[in-house]
């Protein structure tokens, strides 16, 4: 990854305050073209998966397993130990159905992408967050029903119930992500596909920062009606932050982790794939547009968590960088 790359995802944040700055100005002095901002959304968020689901090495999902010992780590914490806290936090919520769903959505769901990013930048393994990014992205895709039947009962049917809702979103990752794996193997046996996957790095945080535009810009109404519950929030998504930490520690001395891989483990821990329910919250029917806002919020919690992780985590992962666990 270049320095360049690096240095402009580590400052994203500022990024996406400013996009979502920007799309509440223009939703609040155009109110009229909120219609035009969000059909412009979909096919936005559409590219953003796509760039994000090439870097993705879906091919390589057997990398993932060579590692025994690690994979078993990172699958432990992200689809068992993780969910439990999700679940655990969110009964300090209030009985809001729309503001429990959407923090159910984003804090099941483990990052692809800005993973990898502050894993290298926070000195932990990348090239394993790599290899675990496949069946990261598998994994929560054929889970997250699971997830959200236990959890929510009722809710969830009363939300998901209606047959528009799985059609478009899944219909919005599913393509890209086949798109994406197409491009892979075209990548892999041509050089114009490698060069193109390279560039296709790049989109991914200007894509965002688009994408957060356009809601803010199409939703304003529902960003201020969420305002209140913000306050809320914030006290879980730091919660889960410091339970991320505690799951890495524990299961990377558990499984007699390296240091290097325990860092991956709190990176891996404690991002999530926000953009990626981004699309099944956009599709939720009226009545659940706080979903969308507290998404959102979380993502700019995450990143400004991660840039205290990147503080902490290689001061709280210190020992024998070898590692003490076979490759």
């Amino acid at each position: 990854m270049s320095l360049q790359r690096l240095t402009l995802e580590r400052r994203q944040v500022w990024l996406y305050l400013l996009a979502i700055a920007a799309g509440l100005a223009l939703g609040s002095v155009f109110p009229a073209a909120a219609g035009g901002f969000e059909s412009l959304l979909w096919p936005v968020l559409a590219v953003l998966l796509y760039a994000t689901f090439v870097q993705v090495p879906l091919l390589e999902l057997p990398a993932a397993f060579r590692d025994h010992r690690f994979t078993a780590a990172a699958l432990l914490g992200n689809f068992v130990l993780m969910p439990l806290a999700a679940w655990a936090l969110a009964q300090w919520l209030p009985p809001e159905p729309a503001l429990r769903l959407g923090v159910l959505l984003v804090l099941l769901m483990p990052c692809t992408d800005w993973f990898i990013t502050f894993t290298q930048l926070g000195r932990g393994d990348a090239s394993r967050a790599i290899a675990i990014t496949p069946a990261n992205l598998l994994l929560q895709l054929m889970l997250l029903p699971f997830y959200l039947w236990l959890m929510l009962a009722g809710e969830t049917a009363a939300a998901l119930g209606g047959s528009a809702v799985p059609a478009t979103a899944l219909l919005l990752i599913v393509a890209p992500l086949a798109l994406a794996a197409f491009t892979e193997r075209w990548a892999q046996a041509r050089p114009t596909g490698a060069a193109l996957r390279d560039r296709l790095a790049w989109f991914p945080v200007p894509l965002l920062a688009l994408v957060l535009l356009l809601i803010a810009a199409a939703q304003v109404g529902a960003v201020r009606s969420a305002l209140p519950l913000l306050p809320v929030v914030l006290p879980v998504f730091l919660a889960y932050l410091a339970l991320a930490l505690l799951a890495a520690a524990v299961i990377g001395r558990a499984f007699s982790l390296p240091a290097t891989r325990r860092r991956t483990l709190a990176f891996g821990f404690g991002t999530r794939n926000s953009f990626v329910v981004l699309p099944l919250a956009l599709a939720l029917p009226a009545g659940y547009e706080a979903a969308v806002v507290v998404i959102v919020f979380q993502s700019l919690v995450e990143l400004f968590g991660m840039v205290a992780f990147l503080h902490w985590v290689p001061r709280l992962f210190t020992g024998d960088e070898a590692a003490r666990a076979p490759s």
